[in-house]
Parts: structure tokens; C-alpha cells; sequence
């Protein structure tokens, strides 16, 4: 499988990147080993998970155990050096378990907790779960507001949790650093604030991204093509829509429209004729249209590699067969014809 360079950093990451959230809540820890040994033996070896997983649900009694189920991985088969591991702080609120927003003094604690239950002595890519002050992801577009912001205030933050990141790459606990939901502004606070006071600058941001959700396309596009930032898509597959096994009039058993019948506000009347439209588009073309889909977000120049997650080995395998995936002219033609035609559907 091909790998490139993940930004400004040494990192060789795959171009596709496993997933982990479910790990501990809809897949068993056996079956997220499992989908380790199958993605390396592809040649994926860049893994994603976060210390506030497994989700759907995501609850305080099992923060951290999908890292823990990654590090008994690594206890168990000793190829801690095949895996580029990324991993992030969680919600800014502290809601889930912490009690408090994220700062340089929170960074150097949740860097060591995850470090444990990682059984690792460094993470390649830690990365901020959301910006402390908000941001239009997750479908708050709509009402977003920024207008309320202390610059200020947000500045002293964002320079405190910059400094709790450089002691950690000091004391070789972490070697990149990354941001995830963040905006354009916000990336360039970051990326301007690292460089002012020679600090860890940012890699990568591992933002939503897929054919139902293009907000990428246009500044943060530019930002990751201009400043060397790779840009981590999650939710390549619309949280399962894109596949078309979801419907406006049914809830398939054990799937996570169980838990969440709207998928995080993501479902509505606009979604259906969009997922429709593209897969007509990979029906005509012989195509698998999760493949497609994972395909197309690697044709994009600010695309270093999308995040997919799988519930089964027939999962994983269509995903892996993205990576090989070369979409033609017509079939990338059709899909802005589709995406004209069906714009930002949630």
C-alpha cells in the first residue's frame, strides 16, 4: 500500500488510517485485534483512537478503554514499531470524566494516562479532540457565532496548551502534534503562536470530510495545501449513510442508528436523495460505493489519509480495496455533478 509523509513531519503513514472507536462497545477488544493484524498484513499501518473512546456509546465508565485494548496489542505481539499510533485529548469540556477545559497542565496528564494504557513510552501523532472555544463542526454550522470569543483569553489558552505539547516532545513522550475539528482561523492561530515562540507546530487536522460533507474543500483546503498540514478525514463514509443500507423508514438492528436514530443530526430529508445519487453513480460504474467513496477523498491534493472504521472483516476488506481504487474522469465528473446537485445535505 502507498504511504506518504504526514506533513512536516518524519511520520510514513498509509493512505488509509484504522479507525477505533468502536473497539470495547459494538466490537469486542478480540475483534479490534483482529482488524490490527489484518490491516498491517495490507499494508495499512497508521492506527487512530482517542482517550474518550469506544463511542456509541461513549460513557465515563469506559473512557480509555479502546487505548487499552490497543495496548494489549502491543503487549501481546511486541510490534509497537509497525503501527504509526495517533491518539487525542478528549472533549474540551472535560465533560465525559475530567472536569475541566484543556490546558498545558491537563495536556501533561492525559499524555501520561494515555501513555499507560497505551503500554507505549510515545505517541507519533497526539492531536486535540476540539478547540476549547467551539467551532462550527459537528453539524453547529447552522447557528454558528464566533462573535463572542475573548481573542485574548482563547490566545492564553491556546499558547499554554502549545507549551504543555512541547514538554511532552522534550521529554519524548510525543512526537507530532495535531489538531482535530478545528477551523481555518483556529489552524492558523496555531500554526502562527508555534512559530512565534518556536513550539511544536501542527501536522495534521482530522476534521469530517466526505462526499456528504465538504466543508474542506474550500479554506481549509488551501490552509493544508500552503502550510503543509495533512488533513485526517473522519466519517469518510457518512457514519455508514454513503453505504445506502440506511433508510428514512427503518433503524437496521446493530447498527448505530440504534443509539442514535439521527446519527448526530446527520440524517434528514436532504441526505436520502444524496446517498441515492451516489450510489447510482458507483452502481453505473461497477463500483462499490464505499469503496468509491474512500477512493474519492484521495483524489484531493489536502487529503493525507481518510480514517475509516469497520464492524467486520467484509468491511475491512472493501476498505482496504480503496487504497488501489483509481477513480475515472467520468466517475470523478459525475460525483460533482452529484455533490452540485445535492450540496452539504447535513
Amino acid at each position: 500500500m502507498k504511504t506518504v509523509k504526514l506533513g512536516r513531519s518524519d511520520l510514513e503513514v498509509s493512505v488509509l488510517c484504522l479507525g477505533s472507536m468502536s473497539w470495547g462497545s459494538s466490537n469486542t477488544a478480540a475483534e479490534g485485534h483482529a482488524q490490527i493484524d489484518r490491516s498491517l498484513a495490507a499494508g495499512i499501518n497508521f492506527v487512530d483512537t482517542a482517550e474518550m473512546y469506544p463511542t456509541y456509546p461513549a460513557k465515563a465508565e469506559t473512557v480509555g478503554n479502546t487505548e487499552t485494548i490497543i495496548g494489549d496489542w502491543f503487549a501481546r505481539t511486541g510490534r509497537r514499531a509497525d503501527v504509526v499510533l495517533a491518539t487525542k485529548a478528549s472533549d474540551p469540556s472535560g465533560s465525559m470524566f475530567r472536569g475541566r477545559s484543556l490546558d498545558g497542565a491537563v495536556i501533561d496528564e492525559a499524555i501520561d494516562k494515555s501513555l499507560k494504557r497505551l503500554q507505549t513510552d510515545v505517541i507519533d501523532l497526539y492531536q486535540l479532540h476540539a478547540p476549547v472555544r467551539g467551532s462550527y463542526h459537528f453539524r453547529n454550522i447552522w447557528g454558528y457565532d464566533p462573535s463572542g470569543q475573548n481573542r485574548t483569553e482563547v490566545e492564553a489558552n491556546m499558547l499554554d496548551t502549545l507549551q504543555g505539547i512541547g514538554r511532552a516532545v522534550d521529554a519524548g513522550k510525543i512526537r507530532y502534534f495535531g489538531l482535530s475539528n478545528e477551523t481555518v482561523w483556529g489552524m492558523m492561530m496555531w500554526i502562527k503562536l508555534a512559530e512565534q515562540h518556536d513550539l511544536p507546530r501542527p501536522v495534521s487536522i482530522q476534521n469530517e470530510y466526505s462526499l456528504l460533507c465538504r466543508t474542506a474543500d474550500a479554506d481549509m483546503s488551501e490552509l493544508c495545501c500552503n502550510e503543509d498540514i495533512g488533513l485526517l478525514p473522519f466519517s469518510p463514509l457518512g457514519m455508514g449513510l454513503i453505504s445506502g443500507k440506511h433508510s428514512p423508514d427503518s433503524i437496521l438492528p446493530g447498527t448505530r442508528r440504534e443509539i442514535s436514530a439521527d446519527l448526530n443530526n446527520r440524517v434528514n430529508d436532504k441526505v436520502w436523495p444524496a446517498v441515492a445519487a451516489y450510489g447510482a453513480i458507483a452502481a453505473r460504474h461497477g463500483l462499490d460505493v464505499n469503496a468509491m467513496a474512500l477512493a474519492w477523498t484521495l483524489t484531493k491534493p489536502f487529503v493525507t489519509a481518510p480514517i475509516f472504521g469497520a464492524r467486520n472483516d467484509a468491511q475491512l476488506d472493501v476498505a482496504i480495496s480503496a487504497a488501489d481504487l483509481e477513480l475515472s474522469d467520468e466517475v470523478i465528473a459525475e460525483i460533482d455533478a452529484a455533490h452540485k446537485a445535492h450540496p452539504m445535505p447535513y
